[in-house]
């Protein structure tokens, strides 16, 4: 009798976690989601939570949405310092929020002609930036056939280009912030109208 009723026991403990497994919902692919999903996910902005900060009408949704949720933890963190930290008392540097994963640089500089900026990549990192302080252009453009001049770094993790067609001028000022991800031509710190300072903050995320 014990016998018995020690292997129904057995039997049951196997059985449980296969049918709690078959009751879970599985979950969707956004890979998949049609271009309505992407948007209603990304306007309700559960991802960032309540702040007044903004993100650009720029930002690629379908690829931050697969992004995201291929790393949600790393993206989570960047965007709790974008709106929790002090970031007008934040010093210039570099400061880690997940060792290497996700880190923070803070710059300033003051805003520079156009043709004086090159155009950037990265291949590992993806870009959150945010203008502190001041305003510029920044300037965003297909970089496939542009003409590399600065040869990729990997501990820099940057390429520069040179010969680029340009594309979009976007206004970055304080309350917005961009994304940019790896193999996006990118070309930050142009002058509006005259040279003025800027403070800067970039969340480097790791793919």
């Amino acid at each position: 009798m014990i016998m018995k009723f020690m292997i129904s026991l057995l039997a049951g403990s196997f059985l449980l976690p296969l049918i709690g497994c078959a009751s879970e919902e599985p979950v969707e692919n956004p890979e998949t989601w049609s271009e309505q999903q992407l948007s209603d996910w990304f306007n309700q902005k559960d991802w960032l939570g309540q702040t007044n900060l903004q993100p650009h009408s720029s930002i690629n949704k379908r690829e931050f949405v697969i992004r995201y949720h291929q790393n949600k933890a790393r993206w989570d963190k960047a965007f709790a310092f974008l709106k929790e930290a002090d970031l007008k008392a934040i010093e210039e540097g570099n400061h880690e929020l997940d060792g290497q994963d996700v880190f923070v640089m803070v710059s300033k500089y003051n805003t520079k002609n156009h043709k004086d900026v090159p155009f950037e990549a990265h291949k590992e990192y993806t870009d959150i930036q945010y203008v502190v302080s001041g305003s510029e252009y920044i300037g965003v453009a297909d970089v496939s056939s542009a003409t590399v001049t600065t040869p990729y770094e990997e501990e820099q993790d940057i390429v520069f280009y040179d010969n680029v067609v340009d594309g979009q001028h976007h206004l970055a000022q304080p309350d917005t912030f961009f994304i940019f991800f790896p193999g996006m031509g990118h070309s930050p710190g142009r002058k509006v109208e005259d040279s003025v300072p800027v403070k800067k903050v970039v969340i480097k995320v790791k793919n």
